[in-house]
């Protein structure tokens, strides 16, 4: 199977490098310096998506939003300008399970399936080859990918067919935005009132509180002052609101959701949207009037 890949940023790029390590794969992004580099540690240089279509049975990507997703798929020099009937494109992207089901069915028409494969555990979990892999799709075409993931990954699961994938992937985030601001919030409430950091966070990680920003983000990121985990706040608040737009869709409350989507959007304006996701520890500390992270 040929194998390319479009979107080689700290996500796309940290996947990318994964599967170099057991097969050919063609490579796309919109910087050519980052084409370039991928190309000097082994990939074949594709110079747009249509070229790279024509030459893969499997194309990834992993991209901000699924609307770079659609542009990339549907634009004039798009992947449907190349790719054979029979092909398959994988989005790797946390994406929208509506928008995902839609492109789909428009790819169907010309025999191109489309299925969606998110990843939760950043781009140091792709590194390590821990990620997990959600893949949403029919279960012969999941069979046949199976291996390119497995390659990613081990810990690959079949979530049920297009779209269940990117839900599942949102529901996680969902949570994990829910666990990261509970985890600030307390952690700005002991400080506040007299309890060491560190103290604090150790205790947690042996009580029913803790979750992996208590024993990953507090002792790893914060404590140390060194915040960058490779996230950024505009891309959690996009995942938080996906899910609460599915939540309405589906008539699903998502009230836990709704709060934490509105400390990110505070979180957001504060700080810009490209800022690193632990900046939201500063909100807290603000909101306090204490010190938790170092300058």
């Amino acid at each position: 199977m040929d194998v390319g890949f479009v979107g080689l940023g700290n996500m796309g790029g940290a996947i990318a490098r994964r599967i170099l390590r057991a097969r050919k794969l063609r490579a796309y992004d919109i910087r050519p310096e980052t084409v370039e580099e991928f190309a000097e540690a082994g990939a074949i240089p594709m110079k747009g998506p249509e070229a790279l279509g024509a030459s893969c049975d499997l194309v990834l990507t992993c991209l901000p939003t699924s609307d770079e997703v659609r542009s990339v798929i549907f634009d004039g020099d798009g992947l449907i300008a190349g790719l054979r009937p029979g092909s398959i494109i994988a989005d790797m992207t946390t994406g929208d399970p509506t928008a995902t089901r839609e492109m789909a069915r428009d790819l169907s028409d010309r025999d191109i399936h489309l299925i969606d494969a998110p990843v939760s555990g950043g781009p140091q979990g792709a590194e390590k080859g821990t990620l997990a892999i959600m893949v949403g799709a029919p279960k012969g075409l999941f069979d046949r990918c199976y291996d390119v993931f497995a390659g990613v990954s081990p810990n690959v699961f079949h979530t049920g067919g297009v779209g269940t994938g990117h839900t599942m992937k949102l529901v996680n985030n969902m949570i994990s935005a829910c666990n990261r601001a509970a985890a600030f919030e307390g952690m700005a409430l002991a400080v506040k009132n007299g309890l060491d950091p560190a103290v604090c966070a150790e205790i947690l990680r042996k009580g029913s509180g803790r979750s992996y920003h208590t024993e990953i983000t507090l002792p790893q990121f914060i404590f140390p002052g060194e915040l960058d985990q490779g996230f950024t706040l505009g891309l959690m608040h996009k995942d938080v609101r996906l899910a609460t737009k599915l939540g309405v869709d589906t008539e699903t409350p998502t009230r836990l959701g709704v709060l934490v989507r509105e400390i990110f959007q505070t979180a957001v304006n504060e700080h810009g949207a490209d800022a690193d996701i632990n900046q939201l520890i500063r909100v807290y500390e603000k909101e306090a009037g204490t010190g938790i992270a170092p300058s």
